[in-house]
């Protein structure tokens, strides 16, 4: 077994679930604000996340800002259903971006393996969310102590998977790739990526196989116990 000394890890979906977040504050939203439209919660919630993922690929291929992203979302969301009233989609995006940050489900095991982690190796995280939304996220869920490094990708200047980000992110912890492991979910920006860059990888797949290129394939975080601990 390869013996690493530093850990980097994606946020979203990796360590805070921002699935059971999200849609926790989308059912709050469709209740209160969506309730005499005749919009089904469920359906709603389908649309919006299908619009938010094109829109995050796009924003991390440059294609638009995240401004963009933010004013479009819901707005195409209420599209679908026929509703065109902008001030609602400003509503609705204001009123998620307080809400869901402050959420602090984290992955199933995340919390007690961060703990038993934290005294072998250095802790840190590299992400394409917003910078002070991720830092939201991580004093929220009460997980913040464990990272040295917090690199988001409108800090590094660059998103994952470009290498860029993760140089950046090995030089601010004083780490060498040969002796860094990255675990994310997402086979592109977290797998390819920290390959392009020379690190090992731990693909946590959400749903589906993992990659067969990874380093590692987990199906639970507790599967970094038997690699790390």
């Amino acid at each position: 077994m390869a013996r690493y000394r530093h850990l980097f890890f994606d946020l979203d979906h990796t360590l805070w679930d921002f699935r059971a977040n999200s849609r926790t504050v989308l059912h709050e939203l469709c209740d209160e604000l969506l309730g005499g439209l005749g919009v089904g919660t469920d359906e709603f919630i389908g649309v919006y996340e299908g619009v938010n993922a094109a829109l995050w690929e796009q924003l991390d291929g440059g294609a638009i800002p995240k401004e963009v992203l933010r004013k479009l979302r819901f707005k195409r969301t209420l599209a679908h259903f026929g509703i065109t009233d902008g001030a609602l989609s400003r509503r609705l995006e204001e009123t998620y971006m307080e809400r869901c940050p402050v959420r602090a489900i984290l992955m199933p095991g995340a919390a007690a393996l961060l703990e038993d982690l934290r005294p072998h190796y250095h802790l840190h995280i590299i992400t394409n969310g917003f910078t002070g939304v991720q830092d939201v996220k991580l004093r929220s869920s009460g997980i913040r102590h464990h990272f040295g490094v917090v690199l988001t990708s409108e800090m590094a200047g660059a998103p994952k998977p470009n290498a860029a980000i993760f140089r950046h992110a090995l030089r601010s912890a004083g780490a060498r790739a040969a002796e860094s492991l990255m675990i994310g979910d997402n086979v592109r920006a977290d797998v390819a990526g920290a390959r392009a860059a020379g690190m090992d990888q731990v693909h946590f797949p959400q749903e589906g196989e993992g990659d067969p290129m990874a380093t590692y394939r987990i199906t639970h975080l507790d599967g970094l116990r038997g690699i790390l601990l």
